[in-house]
This record gives C-alpha cells, structure tokens and sequence, in this order.
C-alpha cells in the first residue's frame, strides 16, 4: 500500500507528456491525504485540475494546480455555489471513450479529457446533527450540488474516468496506478466498478440524509414533519461490520451503523467492546433487548430506584429489577430464573461497581452492557474468558421513535418506546383497592411487560431495595398458558405475587388459575366484552385487579 505521507515519485505516463498527460479533477471539503494523492499523481506526469480551497492548498505544498475556472473561462460565483457545472468539465467525464462521435465533438469542443475525479461532499450530515441545531439558512448552505453531480457522472462513465470519494481508496488506487505507470487507462474494470459503486453508495446515503433531515426542518413541511410516521421509507447505513455469523454457523451476517457518514454513532454502534471474541447476529439481538429493558427504567419517575438489571436470553427477560442497590439488582434479577440465565446477557443503567463484578463472579455471561466499569470492576469480569463487555456511554431513557421492520414484499413501521401511561387515570376495578405501593410495583410490571414478546404474562414481587420478576412467561399463543409458565418460573414465590398482562383477560380461567397459585393482586388493559366476568372472578378470590386501558403486545 502506498505511504501517503511519503509521495513516491514516478516517471510520466509513456507517450502521454505534456497536453496528452492524463487529468485529475481535485475538489474535496474532507482533505485528509489530498496533498500525498496530488503529490504522488503530480510524479506520475499527472495534471491536476482543482477548486478554490483545495487548490490553495496544493499549491501551498508546492504543486502545480490549474484553476477549473481556467478551463471553464468562468468564474466561481455565488460564494462557491457555482465552480464545476460548466460544460467543459462535464463534457470532459461524460463522453464515452469508445464512441467515435463523443470524441470528435469532444475534440471539436476542445475539450480534454478528465481521467480521474477526486471529490468529497460538504458535511451535511454533520452540520444537521449539530446541538443546538444550526439555523435553516447555515443547513441550507450545506447542501452540495457541484460535488454530486460530478460523482454521479463520473461513476457514470466508470469505464472512462477513475471517480475517488473515500480518502481511504487513495492509497490502493495510487498503488494500482504506479504498476501501471501512471497510465489511466491500465486500470482494470473490476477497480473502475468497485471505486463507482462506493461513489454510488455515498450519494444515495447523502441523498436519504438531506431529504429525513429537510422533512423535519423547513418550515414549509411543518404539516408533514408533524406526522408520526414518515411518507416514505428513506433509510442509509453505515459501513458494513462482518459478524462471525448469523443466528446459526451457516449463516453470513453483518451489521450496519444507523448513523450516515459525519454523525455521531448512537446505540449499539457508539458501544465500545472490552475483549473477547467478536460479537455475533444473536447477541447484537440480546443487546438490543437488553437496551430496551434498561433504558426503560431511566428517568425522574424512576429516581428512587436508580438502578436496574436486565438478564436475558434469546430476546426475552431471564429476570429484571431495580433497586437503590445494584448489587441487589443483580441477585434480585438472577433469582428471578437462575436456570435460563445460563450463558445471558446482562445490562445495567448505571457503572457497574467492583462490588457487582465481583457478585457476578464466574456465572456464565456473554456479554455485559453498562455506561461505564468502576475501577477494578473491567479486571474482575475479565478474569472469565470470552466474556465480552460493552460501555454504552450516555445512556439515554427509552423515547418514543419510529421503528422499522422488513417483511416479505416490504417494511412495517410503527412508533415504538416506554408505554406512556397516565397512572392518574388508571382504574381500580374491584372491590379491594390498590394502595400506592401496589402502583409502584404495577408501573415497574407494566415496563417489564411492555419489553416481553406476546402473549406474555409476568409475576412480580416487591424486595428489601425495590421491585423484581419472580417468574415470566413469554410468547405464547395462550395467555393461560404464559400464567402457567411464569407459574413454574416463580415457585414459591407466586405467593402474594402481583400478575401483569399485556393484554386483557378474555376468559376467567387465567385469573382462577393465578389465584390457586397465589397471585393477589392482577394488572391490565381490560377491553374484553367478559371484562365484567373477569372482575367477578377477581372479587370472588379477593384480588385487587387494575385496568390500564393501555395494551402491550409486542411481536
């Protein structure tokens, strides 16, 4: 690979000197290794074509650098806005090579050829994920027209013209490029296509970037930028991280950043692996269920239970609690179902202390994702090999936000978060009332329940430091069923237990099958047209039975 700090000078193109020596138009916002490029391409017997900063900067390195505007016989006006869109640029990328007539016309014009084009976009991206937000007119003013344009035609004439958008490629096209002399035209079809379809790639990303960004910021799309979801799925990712492998061995998988080029990473792709093997397809999975959880009980309303733990496995809940002790967290949330919490992943909303690295000790764990590591609290998880550990810095509550996902034949969104819920007007519909200790278990229920695939009901208990499951029973396509699971989970403990739903009763079986096992108290949505029998139900056994009016499926 060439050094671009260290240009490696080479003899000119043989039979190409002079006015026939190849051409590169230079123009990049991004300028990390321009001067190198340049430099070496200059060595090669290269001219070099160039645009206002760039090719102030070239020629403060000593390069000899023509102004485009000299080709053009046009000055760069409008501040800039306009500098390529000239003929004589245009003309020079898009004629086709081997079509005897673009050539002569081209030659008539006098036009020469531009044999590679270099050129890099203004940060729109960037500049739109400013905080506090730049003015509409600053966003305006990044929007590029000229460095588009030439990377569209230039991968449109890929068999002609070498387009370069990623600084990264500068290193292996000048290596490329030196084994052939410095000749152009000896670059191969396969270099041509892949360097045009990252062009390709960073336009349409760009694209997707200025149009999700504009719909929520001009004030002539005030109307549109109010509704929830968007008129037409745009989506951009970033560079592709291979996975060892899929939900199984045999399947090749990846993962794709959300965030477009010049944005700060957020989620996943922000967190920062401390050791062991890569991360796989399944436990990106388990993470981001894990996310979720977690990032459920970060808020105000949860400040006096400040810290949580999330243990799961394949997607769904082992166990969960909170409390003022992370410690207690933790053995609260294992003990939930120490069983399926064999090879987990586990998440906490707050550092993880040495104290909980050390109660954690040698259970088999995956992977553990936090905020931060107290001192010694890295070393302690580390001792375990192939354990992996993540720090998602920032971690933020669970807001609502659209949500997409792909089906057959297309895509399905729908906005997605913590269930907002005014507890004010949730009704006690039974004779035995709630007190405010059973609102505060049923709140923490609710946001567990509300992370659970369907049909799912879950048991919960009140502790020494604040609340927990004791037994969840998760999608399944009978909800008496999941009463039976979460029943078997929790033992013992279903004794006094409250029962959360995500959705409502449609029979009373499930509620006379929880009271024989011990539940006392019963939260959800209600809307069934047997609610009334299923508040009966409840009175006979004296359980107190809370509606919500607020359903939670979650498939």
């Amino acid at each position: 690979m060439v050094d671009l700090t260290q240009p490696t000078l080479a003899s000119s193109v043989p039979g190409k000197e002079g006015a026939n020596a190849p051409r590169a138009l230079i123009s990049v916002y991004d300028k990390t290794g321009v001067t190198a490029f340049a430099t070496t391409l200059t060595a090669m017997g290269w001219q070099i074509l160039s645009t206002g900063g760039t090719a102030r900067l070239l020629r403060q390195n000593g390069l000899n650098v023509t102004d485009v505007t000299d080709v053009t016989g046009h000055p760069e006006v409008f501040d800039g806005r306009v500098k390529t869109l000239h003929p004589a640029i245009h003309a020079a990328i898009l004629a086709r090579g081997d079509n005897p007539d673009d050539m002569a016309t081209l030659e008539e014009l006098g036009y020469p050829r531009i044999d590679l084009v270099a050129v890099n976009l203004y940060p729109f991206e960037a500049i739109a994920a400013q905080d506090p937000p730049v003015s509409e007119s600053d966003l305006i003013e990044m929007i590029d027209i000229g460095g588009p344009t030439l990377v569209r035609a230039s991968a449109k004439s890929h068999a002609d013209v070498l387009i370069v958008t990623n600084p990264d490629d500068y290193g292996e096209l000048l290596e490329t490029l030196q084994e052939a002399n410095g000749d152009p035209n000896a670059v191969g079809m396969t270099t041509r296509q892949r360097l045009a379809l990252t062009a390709y790639q960073r336009t349409a990303a760009y694209d997707v970037a200025l149009a999700n960004t504009l719909a929520h910021r001009l004030e002539s799309l005030e109307e549109v930028a109010a509704e929830v979801l968007p008129e037409k799925l745009l989506v951009s990712g970033g560079a592709q991280q291979a996975l060892r492998y899929g939900e199984n061995p045999h399947q090749p998988a990846a993962f794709y950043p959300g965030n477009t080029i010049g944005e700060p990473p957020s989620g996943l792709a922000a967190a920062v692996q401390h050791g062991g093997k890569d991360l796989s397809f399944n436990n990106y999975l388990d993470l981001d269920a894990a996310l979720r959880f977690c990032r459920s009980y970060i808020g105000s309303e949860w400040a006096e239970w400040s810290h949580c733990c999330v243990i799961i496995k394949h997607t769904n809940a082992c166990g969960v609690a909170i409390s003022t002790d992370q410690v207690a967290a933790w053995d609260d949330a294992l003990a939930s179902d120490p069983e399926s919490a064999f090879g987990c992943v586990i998440a906490f909303n707050t550092p993880v202390t040495k104290s909980t690295a050390e109660r954690i000790g040698n259970h088999f764990v995956e992977c553990i994702i936090a905020p931060g590591y107290e001192d010694g609290a890295l070393e302690i998880l580390s001792e375990k090999k192939n354990r992996r550990m993540l720090t998602l810095a920032g971690m933020t509550s669970l807001d609502m936000q659209t949500q997409f996902r792909q089906i057959d034949g297309g895509w399905l969104a729908q906005t997605e978060g913590a269930p907002v819920i005014n507890w004010a007007e949730v009704k006690c519909v039974t004779t035995a009332q709630a007190d405010p200790n059973q609102v505060d278990l049923a709140r923490f229920g609710v946001a567990v329940c509300a992370q659970v695939k369907s049909n799912c009901v879950i048991f919960i208990q009140p502790t020494d430091t604040g609340f927990a499951t004791v037994g969840i029973g998760p999608g399944q396509t009978s909800r008496v069923e999941a009463v039976r699971i979460a029943a078997r989970r929790a033992g013992e403990r279903a004794k006094g237990a409250m029962m959360v739903s995500d959705a409502f009763f449609p029979f009373r079986d499930g509620i006379d099958t929880s009271h024989e096992i011990g539940i006392t108290a019963v939260v959800q949505p209600g809307g069934s047209i047997r609610d009334q029998e299923v508040i009966e139900a409840a009175n006979e056994h004296g359980m107190t039975m809370l509606f919500t009016g607020t359903r939670l499926f979650r498939h």
